[in-house]
């Protein structure tokens, strides 16, 4: 039986800072009304726990730090038991023992005991640092309990979160030399344990088990086809089994009154398609924990626009809606631009497949002045019909669905395809699910069926040309947890995270085998950053000063810089993508596009057009949601929603603070709905200058805000550079983040 008073002593124990106002006296006059005779310690350290979270308040946030320490000698009980412990032994001993006995109940891959000796274990052992369990936050420990700690078949935790770093660490050092294998396992286990890095959500969950899907989301082109179009649902249906998000790109499937195989007026468009999807996500549930997440994405000079632009809205035909899907939009500059200088001027709207058959080309192939030339070409020929609509009209539609649903989510395909480090080897028509991700795409192409004779059995065999099936390996450097004006420590963190996630592509598997051959050939990765507002509020830069943009741009050219020399320098020992010569990578456009003049950027040219670069896609910041919640920092790019509020979920309440709320960061901490939009728009398009794809990036607007005014922060983004628009957060509405891609 533990004992009250060196309960409340253990759980001060938590707090590093003067002490005046947290003191056992007042955590024991707290508890005096909900204590009872012949209470359980679990019973003891819930009750204690629950009085830290009443005493939490905007000035005494350190309640929280409190309640954590309390969790994690709770969960340390839980699994002692779990595990049939009774010896007063610490629980990270005989970790050799741990894995085996993991592995022969099929919770543990028994690819780790195969890369890993019994003398491996035991070094790596000892290097556990136990005590690193108590950097977690209240909210971290229990969310990384919760869904990511193995348990046993009966939902019992076994695993400590120690164990999991390691136990990740170990299955990402594995494609390494076998005398480097234990080097960087340690190297893993330490970046992601002292919570200055975190894998993606898939890879942290997934990493270490038999079923290792260790990917966030993935993107597909469909196909203007019946067998193209059922193979991308079969696709998704896969990808949403193991726990994927996806984006689907509806771009090239022709519209509504479309002919087909010469019969006029027979197509029924895009949205009946984008339903089944939509039905498909519902049904098919990432691993029986949520339903299947997928955006869908449409072109803006697409005949089905409109339509599309209503699927989640409340008002309408219930029959065109989609409710469970996410909708994007792909804008090229000209749609901004009339917007900005002549805003009831006509836009066109086309079916792809007739400028297909009429012109001989894809509208959608092409970007820039090129795009336009072609645009207008379609515009004036007789052949192709044209659904008319005002520029103002469309606006107004974007801005009601923005302001209702808080999507379509915005995708500026000229900026996207100009900046395209592999643009010799394609073109990129869309994101993902939550907007960060721009690799190239292509659709596959289903050649034929073919009937074989295996033994006297008929077996049919389909052949498909693969495309470009776009696959997502992410993690974030947590910008609150890194000194970041520490170069040696920044640049550490930095390659350390490029290996891991190089290494995930060969680790990874594969529910869609056109996944593996385009992941494999473009080595694609997404370096990402959490913690943006903690970074600030550490270095005591206001959100909304010059020092802010300055500081942003310092920073981020630094993280671009250590990610490309690290991918070259993985280079130089593993060789390059495949598809490198000829990229912007080889003939140093990736360079001078950014600006990038200095002797030291110069330097590492010259050594990627020796040894080339390991990586074809690099940087990409996804939303974070999941796993700054677990490293204990603000999510994302975004500012705070505030330095203090009340989370509900399940029915419990919990206090959430901004990260390290103290009194000398407290006033750097400012809500995003206090922000000027104009600054946040700014800013990400300093940071995009450095990221070769996007940022998962998000506009908060109160009642206030005009159409015009949300109408100008669109045009401002792409003006600047801007490559993706996520949610549109409006304080009346309620947003579901992407649980794939919390990176």
């Amino acid at each position: 039986m533990r004992n009250l008073v060196k309960l409340c002593e253990e759980a001060l124990n938590a707090i590093d800072v003067k002490r005046e106002i947290y003191t056992k006296e007042k955590l024991l006059n707290s508890l005096k009304h909900i204590l009872r005779e012949n209470m359980s310690s679990n019973d003891m350290i819930n009750s204690i726990i629950q009085v830290c979270l009443e005493l939490t308040t905007p000035t005494e946030p350190k309640w929280l730090d409190c309640a954590s320490r309390l969790y994690i000698i709770k969960l340390y009980d839980e699994v002692r038991e779990n595990r049939n412990i009774l010896e007063e032994r610490s629980l990270y001993e005989n970790f050799y023992d741990f894995i085996l006995e993991l592995t022969e109940k099929g919770l543990y891959g028994k690819y780790i005991l195969d890369n890993y000796s019994k003398a491996d274990v035991d070094e790596l052992e000892k290097y556990i640092k136990e005590d690193r369990d108590f950097l977690f936050t209240y909210s971290g420990i229990k969310l990384l309990s919760s869904r990511y700690l193995i348990q046993d078949f009966n939902r019992k935790i076994i695993e400590l979160p120690q164990q999991m770093f390691m136990g990740i660490a170990m299955h990402l050092a594995i494609p390494e030399k076998n005398e480097k294998r234990v080097y960087f396992a340690k190297r893993f286990y330490d970046v992601l344990s002292s919570l200055k890095a975190t894998m993606a959500t898939p890879t942290m969950s997934n990493a270490r088990k038999p079923f290792y899907q260790l990917s966030s989301c993935f993107i597909d082109t469909v196909h203007d086809s019946l067998k193209g179009i059922y193979k991308s649902l079969d696709n998704f249906a896969n990808v949403s089994k193991f726990g994927g998000g996806m984006g689907v790109y509806f771009g090239k499937v022709r519209a509504m009154g479309s002919s087909i195989r010469g019969f006029k007026g027979a197509s029924a468009g895009v949205i009946p398609w984008v339903k089944l999807f939509n039905d498909t996500a519902v049904a098919v549930d990432q691993l029986g924990v949520r339903n299947g997440s997928v955006s869908v994405w449409l072109d803006a000079w697409h005949k089905d626009l409109p339509e599309f632009l209503q699927l989640r809205t409340n008002n309408g035909d219930d029959r065109k809606k989609a409710h469970d899907v996410f909708p994007g939009v792909c804008y090229p500059d000209l749609f901004w631009k009339l917007a900005e200088e002549n805003i009831d001027a006509n836009w066109y709207m086309m079916c792809p497949h007739e400028i297909s058959t009429v012109k001989g080309y894809c509208l959608e192939d092409f970007y820039g002045d090129e795009w336009e030339k072609r645009y207008l070409e379609c515009v004036d020929d007789d052949r192709i019909a044209k659904r008319v609509m005002s520029v103002k009209d469309i606006v107004r539609l974007i801005i009601k669905s923005a302001a209702e649903t808080g999507t379509p989510f915005a995708f500026y395909r000229d900026t996207v395809n100009k900046m395209n480090p592999n643009k010799h080897k394609g073109m990129i028509y869309s994101s993902n699910l939550c907007t960060e991700i721009m690799q190239n795409m292509s659709s596959m192409d289903i050649l034929q069926e073919e009937i074989t004779d295996e033994n006297g059995d008929k077996i049919v065999v389909q052949r498909t040309k693969a495309g470009d099936f776009v696959v997502c390996n992410l993690s974030s450097i947590v910008l609150g947890n890194v000194d970041v004006n520490d170069d040696k420590e920044l640049e550490y963190v930095v390659e350390t995270q490029i290996r891991a996630m190089d290494n995930v592509i060969d680790l990874n598997y594969y529910s869609v085998p056109f996944a593996e051959i385009t992941n494999k050939r473009y080595r694609g990765i997404g370096l990402g950053t959490s913690g943006y507002h903690h970074m600030l509020a550490n270095n005591r830069i206001p959100w909304t000063s010059d020092a802010h943009f300055e500081f942003t741009n310092k920073v981020y050219e630094k993280i671009n810089y250590y990610a490309i020399k690290a991918s070259m320098n993985i280079a130089k020992e593993k060789g390059a993508y495949e598809l490198f010569k000829g990229s912007d990578w080889d003939n140093g456009d990736y360079f001078k596009i950014r600006g990038y003049e200095a002797a030291k950027w110069q330097d590492l040219y010259d050594e990627i057009k020796r040894y080339g670069i390991r990586n074809g896609y690099l940087m990409a910041v996804a939303p974070n949601g999941s796993t700054a919640t677990i490293a204990g920092t603000s999510e994302g790019i975004d500012p705070v929603m505030s330095r203090f509020w009340m989370e509900e979920k399940k029915g419990s309440i919990t206090p959430k603070t901004a990260p390290n709320l103290c009194q000398d960061n407290y006033w750097f901490y400012i809500s995003a709905y206090n922000i000027n939009q104009e600054l946040c728009v700014k800013a990400n398009a300093i940071r995009q200058r450095h990221i070769d794809q996007s940022q998962s990036f998000n506009l908060y607007i109160t009642t206030d805000y005009t159409m015009r005014q949300l109408m100008n922060l669109y045009i401002e983004a792409c003006k600047l550079g801007i490559k993706s628009i996520y949610y549109v957060r409006s304080k009346s509405l309620t947003v579901e983040d992407c649980d794939s891609c919390t990176a």
